[in-house]
């Protein structure tokens, strides 16, 4: 995944066939057979939801679409995709979950059975901004502070909203020799509600921190990605502290395999759309630093990259 996304990352932007060009204006003759059901796999009320939900509307407004959105959370997506696996692949359904859950998820739960090629990629909607925060009042200005106080014996409490980040934040660890005391919750914004409350020293925290961040009240002490983070470029990133791994990844549209061309591009071109100019396009912006819309062969190979590469972190976190 590192090598697909990282390019990505820094472009912000990689669109489908013509770019720009959009199934607004380039005269696609395909629409949907019936209304369009829009899985989300997260609780409502985050940013995915939101965004989620914005794309619909801008999907209903402008093509006349009727996009019913619906939630199937739990199991980091795969509740999600397990639903979306055998419904018609003519576009009438489509899931938004996260690179991950195609990729670590899916690889962990064996009994699942959920793997990237049971699925038809659509785009990717927004990068992560995953930085590791804290509160500003503990004084740490990087991630280097954090080692330092754990080296000299306090107990440092590192909050994480999946297994993969429970991994890394494991392996952080022993590549700093130091053992963090590891809280696994439920979503972005409770890591967020958890530093803010105190229950945490550090968390991961995909974007949600932002405005804590330009207020004063939080601080983001390193990026877990292989680029900066868009609102803190200064902080050293987590390869500054001898980690091999990241938290890379992105929201992203699927749909069940096999669905016909003419479908896949206009619901394609549709959605990056609607992430470049829609509705969603300014909460995308302000949340997550800007859309991100990597298609087709390029979405093919990161969810397969990021399948394959989950393997590697499983075994280091042993």
């Amino acid at each position: 995944m590192k090598n697909y996304l990282k390019g990505a990352l820094a472009a912000l932007t990689l669109t489908f066939g013509l770019g720009a060009q959009s199934a607004f204006s380039d005269g696609h003759s395909w629409k949907p057979e019936g209304p369009i059901k829009m899985i989300i796999a997260f609780n409502a009320g985050g940013g995915a939801d939101t965004h989620a939900r914005l794309i619909a509307e801008d999907l209903q407004a402008t093509l006349g679409w009727e996009v019913i959105p619906e939630q199937i959370t739990g199991k980091g997506g795969l509740n999600a995709l397990i639903a979306l696996r055998d419904m018609p692949n003519d576009g009438t359904a489509i899931a938004l979950v996260v690179t991950e859950s195609l990729g670590y998820n899916a690889r962990a739960a064996k009994g699942a059975g959920v793997k990237p090629g049971d699925f038809t990629p659509l785009t990717t909607t927004a990068g992560f901004q995953m930085g590791i925060v804290a509160k500003a009042d503990r004084g740490w200005t990087n991630f280097g502070d954090v080692i330092a106080a754990a080296k000299a014996g306090e107990a440092v409490r590192f909050g994480v909203m999946s297994p993969k980040l429970a991994d890394l934040a494991y392996v952080i660890g022993t590549s700093n020799d130091v053992d963090f005391n590891i809280i696994e919750v439920k979503g972005g914004r409770a890591t967020l509600n958890g530093v803010t409350a105190g229950d945490m020293d550090v968390a991961f925290v995909a974007g949600a921190q932002s405005k804590a961040v330009a207020s004063g009240e939080l601080v983001n002490l390193a990026s877990a990605l292989t680029e900066p983070l868009k609102q803190s470029p200064d902080a050293p990133m987590i390869s500054e502290y001898n980690v091999a791994f990241d938290a890379n990844g992105a929201f992203v549209f699927v749909a069940p395999a096999g669905m016909p061309e003419d479908a896949r591009t206009a619901l394609t071109e549709a959605i990056v759309e609607a992430t470049a100019n829609g509705k969603a396009s300014g909460m995308i912006a302000k949340a997550f630093g800007g859309n991100l819309n990597v298609t087709g062969a390029d979405l093919e190979a990161l969810l397969q990259s990021e399948y394959d590469d989950s393997a590697a972190l499983m075994e280091a976190s042993q």
